[in-house]
């Protein structure tokens, strides 16, 4: 990963570019609103690096997880604070007294969360399928909330701890007639030690 270069670290974030369109017309419909959402950037990082941008291993997180099928297996993490979380259900339900932590927490609010991180997952892989002609399909996601370092150790577990780097698309997604409540999240996307190969391969980078 130290040879990727400024142009492939580029296509990567257009890839991310072309997911996070697809996502804002489907969340778009889901919310009945006009919906922005923008990558401000795409990295790969180290596993240290990707477990201290969501506040460290103690750091309380709202997770949609999924395993990536297909011919590029993996992992993938929607990670939301739980406030912003909150925040993403009361704009999808309507329902202004949402929360995750006074219960009892409203089975249609967990509902609305595994259904964005369903749609934003399936978006940013079809980008990835169409860039690199490898097929991948998002799993039924699954939803946790719990502290950082228990939520992405116990996904990692999918890849016998074998991953050392997983690619970060920040994302920020925002309703264009509400410009106070942008709502900014992470996807952590982990394919497994052979897929990585493979998709970095299709996107024209080859092991030094």
């Amino acid at each position: 990963m130290d040879h990727l270069s400024n142009y492939q670290l580029d296509i990567l974030k257009e890839i991310g570019n072309i997911g996070s369109g697809n996502a804002a017309t489907a969340l778009s419909k889901l919310l009945n609103q006009k919906v922005d959402m923008k990558v401000p950037s795409v990295r790969v990082v180290g596993f240290d690096d990707m477990m201290d941008m969501v506040g460290g291993p103690d750091e309380l997180i709202v997770s949609v997880f999924l395993r990536i099928q297909g011919e590029a297996p993996g992992s993938m993490f929607f990670v939301l604070s739980p406030s912003e979380a909150e925040t993403f259900v009361k704009q999808v339900t309507g329902n202004s007294t949402f929360s995750l932590t006074e219960p009892p927490i409203e089975e249609l609010g967990l509902s609305a969360l595994q259904e964005v991180g369903n749609i934003l997952a399936g978006s940013y892989l079809s980008a990835l399928s169409d860039f690199t002609s490898i097929n991948m399909q998002p799993s039924v996601p699954s939803l946790h909330m719990d502290m950082a370092g228990a939520v992405l150790i116990q996904g990692l577990i999918e890849l016998s701890q074998e991953s050392d780097y997983a690619i970060i698309i920040d994302t920020n997604i925002q309703e264009l007639d509400n410009a106070n409540k942008a709502i900014n999240g992470h996807f952590f996307l982990l394919p497994d030690p052979e897929s990585f190969v493979k998709i970095f391969e299709a996107l024209g980078v080859r092991e030094q």
